[in-house]
């Protein structure tokens, strides 16, 4: 993973506060994920954007370089010229957006010192009967800030300090046209033509190559953790069972997120009394297997033999104090034997 993909990777975590509906079977999408900090922030630039189509990275760029980078072979072989310009113009009008936006979200919140986040996504879903629909989210250090609606061309502010930026917003008529044009007519355009370039590939469904849990001990609970790496597309479904019977969503976290190479990873946690691990499982279903792949904890073999060493000399031990008395006992009977036997004859 490259240098810049570890704060990508921390912003995503923090995205899933703003992230899209899970698009649903044969629809298509086309998102963009723009994050960037203030201040220099785990390595993190003013601006770095991410574009997604169907959930498969195909396009970076960073405030830095100022260019629009490919990052998939079928885009890199089939893309046009007008495919290249537009997107390197349109993600450099992206950067100058973000910027404006940060500095007005930061002044409205009385922010001029600390380091602070800001993340962005937005882009649309095309469905199977060719209807459409459009998103566009702000968070705001981790956690939701502003949504646009584009039936009604206002915002939709996520808690009070948000309200000061949405009111300002709602003033540029103009700015809301724009935005609900992009979603409505421009966004789906620029997705056909990237379906058109990569159809086939897209199709692909690459299964997770590796289902595993592990354990982790804390007092008198232990965190089960099931991965499941590697997989296309990112719809995945993942639950514990517990005596093969499913737990309520509610006790289980789970997290999509993705590789640097465009695969996607699932991790699944849930916290179970020390002692019962062994009736947890985790069931793993992916539209690229043609059934379930299931996982448990086994204790490593070097604890086992540990453990079984530990209990052998214990035995050992038990067995030798009882040799032990028993001679100490059986040098006893033999004293008191004797000392009768002298006694005796002592008398006569």
């Amino acid at each position: 993973m490259g240098p810049r993909a570890r704060p990508a990777l921390l912003l995503l975590m923090l995205l899933r506060t703003v992230a899209p509906h899970k698009r649903q079977p044969r629809s298509h999408s086309l998102h963009y994920l723009f994050m960037g900090a203030s201040q220099p922030y785990l390595g993190l630039p003013l601006f770095e954007a991410l574009g997604y189509v169907d959930d498969r990275l195909f396009v970076s760029y960073n405030h830095e370089s100022r260019r629009a980078e490919f990052r998939t072979p079928w885009i890199q072989s089939g893309a046009t010229s007008q495919l290249w310009l537009q997107q390197s113009q349109s993600l450099k009008g992206w950067d100058h957006m973000f910027t404006v936006d940060f500095w007005t979200i930061m002044d409205n919140n009385n922010h001029s010192e600390e380091s602070h986040t800001l993340q962005v996504i937005l882009g649309c879903e095309v469905k199977e009967d060719n209807s459409t629909r459009g998103f566009w989210k702000y968070g705001y250090d981790g956690q939701d800030h502003l949504e646009f609606c584009p039936e009604t061309l206002d915002w939709k502010a996520a808690d009070a300090r948000a309200q000061v930026t949405k009111l300002e917003w709602e003033v540029n008529k103009i700015r809301a046209k724009q935005n609900r044009a992009y979603l409505e007519r421009n966004c789906p355009e620029q997705l056909q033509q990237l379906l058109e370039l990569g159809r086939e590939i897209l199709n692909q469904q690459v299964p997770p190559s590796l289902v595993k849990v592990t354990h982790h001990l804390t007092s008198k609970m232990t965190t089960l953790q099931c991965q499941a790496l590697n997989f296309l597309p990112q719809s995945i479904t993942m639950r514990w069972l517990k005596d093969k019977q499913p737990l309520d969503a509610k006790e289980v976290d789970v997290d999509i997120l993705p590789n640097g190479d465009g695969t996607y990873q699932g991790w699944m946690t849930v916290v179970v009394p020390s002692g019962e691990e062994q009736g947890y499982t985790c069931q793993v279903e992916h539209p690229g297997l043609d059934q379930p792949l299931t996982a448990t904890w086994e204790p490593s073999p070097s604890g086992t033999l540990v453990i079984g060493l530990i209990s052998g000399i214990a035995v050992c031990f038990i067995i030798f104090l009882i040799g032990l008395l028993f001679r100490i006992l059986k040098k006893r009977h033999v004293s008191r034997g004797t000392l009768g036997d002298y006694v005796l004859a002592e008398g006569e």
